[in-house]
C-alpha cells in the first residue's frame, strides 16, 4: 500500500513541470494572497496595515494648561511670519488624542520621557500621582524614562510604576491606594550597580491581530550630570546607541521586526516653529544636537525614533547607518503638541515599509472641548492642594520671564539668584557674596495675569512652586576667584561648549561673554567683577548655589570642589521669602533689566 502515495506525489511534480512556467508563475503570484488569509476563519486580510503611532514627550506633570510663554506654540505662517498659539493642558491633550484615534483600528500611544518631575504644584505636591492617574486615563501604552523620572530616585520611580502609597506621606485620599502606572516605563540603558540588570523593563511589544511592534526605551547617558547625586545613586547609565542596538537585535531574534526607539535625548531645529521643515534643503539638514549622531548610529532594524528632552518640535528624516531614510520626531513639551505617525506594517515581513511612513505634529489647541474626566481629575486634586497652592507670596508689576526669556540671562533668573544671595548673605546663614542659579532649574515664568481668583499681579505659592519645583537645598561654599572664573568658563566649554548653559548670577557680579570666540576663551577674564572690583584669582569667596550645582551638576565640576559647605533652606523657601520682603500690592516687584552679563556676538 505504501507506494501509492509516493506515485501520486511524483505524478504531481511531473504535472507541475508539464504545466509550464505560466502556471508556476500563477501559483507564485497567488502565494501572497494565500499568506494574507486569516488561518482561523479563512477571511482575506490585506498584506499591509496602517498602524497609527501617537506620541508626545516632556509633559512634566503639566495637567493644567501652562501659563504665559510656556503655554504657547509658535506656528509659521504662509507669508513667513510667525504666530503664537495657546496650547497644552491635559484636558485638551486627552481630547486631541481621543479624536485622533477615531477611525484607526490599529493605534498605539507612546511617550518620550519626562512625564513627571519638575512638575507644577498640582502634580508635584503629590509626588506626581495625579499625572500617572491622568496618563492611565488617556490610555498611554508605553513611555521611556527621562532624566526627571530620577529626581526622587529609583525607589520612587518603581513606586510610580508599581503603585503603593508614598513611604513617608502615605495615601493622599481616604480609602484610595495609588495603583501605579497601567503602562510600562522602559529603562533599557539604566542598570543597577549591584545586579547589572535594567531597573525596569528594557522593551515591550505591542500586539494586535498579529501585528507586533517593539518599543525600546532609553534616557540620555548623561542623566547623572543633570540630576542630583541622590537621584541616581546606585545606578549606571549606558550609551544610547549601544543599548538600543543590543535590544533591537534581541527583538529581531524573537521575530519582532518592527521596532520604535523611545529616546529621551533630542535636537535643536533651526526654527522654533512647530511646522518648520527640518528636511530642507536635504534630509535632516535643519536639525542639530545630540540626537543627530544618535540617529545615525542606531541600527537600521529600528524603524522610527520618538525623542524628547530638548522641548523642541520637529519631524525630521535622518538617514540610518545604511543610508535609508528614518523618521525622528519630538513634540515640544507640556502637552502642547502631539505627533501623529502612520507606520505601514507589512504582514508578510512583519516589518515597517519605511517608504510609506508619514508623520506630522499637531497643536493641542484650547478651542476644542475639554475632556470631562480630566477636568474632574484636576478639580479633585486642586481641592486637596488649594490650602497650600493659593497662599499669596508676593506681587509683580508685569510678567517676569524665565523659561520663556529669549536671552541667555533672564529677568527671572536674576530674581532667583538675588533671592538666593539675600537668603544666604547673613553671616549666620553662610555669608554668601555671590549666587549662581542653573538655567534649567527655572521651569516657568512669573505671569502677571491671574491664574485663578487671586487677582492680577499676585504670585501664589503654587505659581512660585511651578517656577522652582525641585525644592533643592541651598549650599554655601568657599571657592577661589580662579574657581569662580573657571565656573563661568565651564558654561561655554567642555560638555557645555556645543550647547552653553549660562548661569544666572546675583547682583554685583558682572562680566562679558564674547561668543565670537570658542570654548573657555569666550569668557573675558579681566571683565569679571564683583561690585565693580576685579575678581581676585587668589582670594576666597563665599558662593551660594542649589545642591544640584553644588554637586557639580550641569557640567560644572568646579562647583563641586567647594569647601566649608553650609547647607541652608530650600531654594523655594528663599524665593518666597524674597518675594514677601521685596514686594507689596502698592509696590510690586518689577522685572529686572537682565544686564549683568554683556554678550558680544
Amino acid at each position: 500500500m505504501s507506494p501509492r502515495p509516493h506515485k501520486k506525489r511524483k505524478a504531481r511534480r511531473i504535472l507541475a513541470t508539464a504545466a509550464g512556467l505560466a502556471t508556476v508563475g500563477a501559483l507564485v503570484a497567488a502565494l501572497p494572497a494565500m499568506a494574507g488569509q486569516d488561518k482561523g476563519n479563512g477571511h482575506q486580510q490585506p498584506n499591509t496595515v496602517d498602524v497609527q503611532l501617537l506620541s508626545f514627550n516632556d509633559l512634566h506633570g503639566n495637567l493644567e494648561a501652562p501659563a504665559g510663554s510656556a503655554g504657547t506654540v509658535t506656528e509659521k505662517q504662509a507669508d513667513g511670519t510667525t504666530k503664537a498659539i495657546p496650547a497644552g493642558g491635559i484636558e485638551y491633550l486627552a481630547t486631541s488624542l481621543r479624536n485622533a484615534r477615531k477611525g484607526n483600528a490599529y493605534s498605539v500611544t507612546a511617550a518620550g520621557g519626562d512625564m513627571v518631575g519638575a512638575s507644577p504644584l498640582l502634580s508635584g505636591l503629590f509626588h506626581d500621582e495625579p499625572t500617572i492617574e491622568a496618563l492611565n486615563k488617556i490610555d498611554l501604552d508605553v513611555t521611556t524614562v527621562g532624566n526627571h523620572e530620577f529626581d526622587e530616585g529609583a525607589v520612587e520611580l518603581a513606586r510610580l510604576q508599581n503603585g503603593g502609597c508614598h513611604p513617608t506621606e502615605g495615601c493622599y485620599e481616604k480609602g484610595k491606594k495609588f495603583k501605579g502606572a497601567d503602562f510600562p516605563y522602559l529603562a533599557a540603558n539604566v542598570t543597577s550597580e549591584k545586579t547589572g540588570k535594567p531597573i525596569l523593563k528594557p522593551y515591550t511589544v505591542w500586539k494586535k491581530n498579529g501585528v507586533k511592534i517593539g518599543f525600546i526605551g532609553v534616557t540620555l547617558e548623561g542623566t547623572p550630570n543633570i540630576v542630583t547625586a541622590a537621584g541616581v545613586k546606585g545606578l549606571k547609565f549606558h550609551d544610547e546607541i549601544e543599548t538600543v542596538n543590543k535590544y533591537a537585535q534581541e527583538l529581531d531574534r524573537q521575530g519582532v521586526k518592527s521596532i520604535v526607539a523611545l529616546i529621551h535625548e533630542g535636537g535643536a531645529p533651526a526654527s522654533t516653529a512647530y511646522n518648520y521643515n527640518c528636511d530642507s534643503p536635504g534630509a535632516g539638514d535643519g536639525i542639530s544636537g545630540p540626537i543627530t549622531e544618535i540617529a545615525k548610529g542606531i541600527t537600521s532594524k529600528v524603524d522610527a525614533l520618538v525623542t524628547g528632552h530638548t522641548h523642541a518640535a520637529y519631524v525630521c528624516t535622518i538617514p540610518d547607518p545604511s543610508g535609508k531614510p528614518r523618521l525622528v520626531t519630538s513634540a515640544s513639551s507640556f502637552g502642547k503638541l502631539y505627533t501623529d505617525t502612520t507606520l505601514t506594517y507589512d504582514r508578510r515581513t512583519n516589518d515597517i515599509v519605511r517608504t510609506s511612513v508619514e508623520s506630522a505634529n499637531h497643536i493641542v489647541n484650547r478651542e476644542q472641548p475639554k475632556a470631562p474626566d480630566m477636568t474632574s481629575l484636576i478639580e479633585r486634586w486642586n481641592k486637596l492642594a488649594a490650602p497650600i497652592a493659593n497662599a499669596p507670596q508676593g506681587f509683580i508689576s508685569a510678567d517676569i520671564n524665565g523659561r520663556g526669556a529669549t536671552t541667555p540671562e533672564s529677568p527671572l533668573g536674576d530674581v532667583i539668584a538675588d533671592a538666593q544671595l539675600a537668603g544666604t548673605a547673613p553671616a549666620d546663614k553662610g555669608g554668601a557674596q555671590i549666587a549662581f542659579m542653573n538655567p534649567g532649574g527655572i521651569r516657568s515664568d512669573l505671569v502677571y495675569k491671574a491664574s485663578g481668583s487671586e487677582g492680577d499681579g499676585v504670585v501664589t505659592y503654587g505659581e512660585a512652586f511651578t517656577v522652582q519645583p525641585f525644592t533643592n537645598m541651598m549650599n554655601v561654599v568657599d571657592l577661589t576667584g580662579a574657581q569662580v572664573i573657571t565656573a563661568l568658563q565651564q558654561q561655554v566649554s567642555g560638555s557645555n561648549e556645543a550647547s552653553p548653559k549660562i548661569l544666572q548670577v546675583s547682583k554685583g557680579l558682572t562680566y562679558t561673554l564674547d561668543m565670537t570666540k570658542t570654548g573657555a576663551a569666550r569668557v573675558v577674564t579681566d571683565s569679571v567683577k564683583l561690585d565693580g572690583a576685579a575678581i581676585d584669582p587668589a582670594k576666597t569667596y563665599r558662593v551660594a548655589m542649589n545642591e544640584f550645582l553644588g554637586g557639580g551638576g550641569d557640567g560644572f565640576p568646579v562647583l563641586g570642589q567647594g569647601k566649608n559647605k553650609l547647607v541652608g533652606p530650600s531654594d523655594l523657601d528663599l524665593f518666597n521669602a524674597y518675594l514677601a520682603a521685596n514686594s507689596t500690592a502698592q509696590a510690586p516687584l518689577a522685572p529686572p533689566a537682565a544686564d549683568r552679563i554683556t554678550i558680544l556676538k
